[in-house]
């Protein structure tokens, strides 16, 4: 069975700037643990993306090029250790704009369906933390993990399948159900 890894960015990946955002690959710092989590999650899935709400574009802070750079230093730091990224997908779009592609709308989903044809939700991780993240994992049919400790509705609270405080603990546990389940098979 291939299986796919949709992973949120701010919060998960790098560190959330409060009441702010990244606009420079100078503010992007990424989170302890996440390269050497990347880099043992790699083998167990097909395609790791990115996908990613970022308004600080429609707000006029930064430009899709500033996104696409920080992205750039992103993906080579995190290549560095092994932990290689398959793609980057953003919505720029404003919360209040009517019809926009930020999670938990499918739109970015299904933009990676169409650049990834392979993707299929049912076998899809998607790793957040915000219940916009939950909630667009269950429209989906998606797996969910949240990260930290952000409180979310008690309708998407008994959805997502763990919660743990970094990247890093999921990347172990998801190793270890995978070694048991094949010790089990053998």
């Amino acid at each position: 069975m291939k299986r796919f890894l949709f992973l949120d960015r701010d919060g998960v990946l790098n560190r959330r700037l409060t009441n702010d955002y990244v606009k420079s690959p100078e503010e992007l710092e990424i989170l302890p643990g996440v390269p050497e989590a990347l880099a043992s999650l790699r083998p167990h899935f097909e395609r790791i993306l990115v996908i990613s709400n970022q308004q600080g574009i429609g707000k006029g802070l930064m430009t899709a090029a500033d996104l696409e750079g920080i992205h750039r230093v992103m993906a080579r730091e995190l290549a560095e250790a092994g932990g290689q990224i398959d793609d980057f997908i953003c919505c720029p779009d404003r919360a209040e704009k009517k019809d926009n592609c930020r999670k938990p709308s499918a739109a970015m989903a299904l933009e990676a369906r169409k650049r990834y044809p392979e993707i299929r939700f049912e076998n899809t991780w998607m790793i957040g933390d915000t219940a916009g993240d939950i909630a667009f994992a269950r429209n989906l049919g998606m797996h969910a993990i949240m990260i930290g400790e952000e409180d979310i509705p008690p309708e998407l609270e008994s959805y997502h399948r763990g919660r743990y405080p970094e990247l890093i603990d999921f990347a172990r546990a998801f190793l270890a159900e995978v070694d048991k389940n094949h010790n089990t098979q053998a």
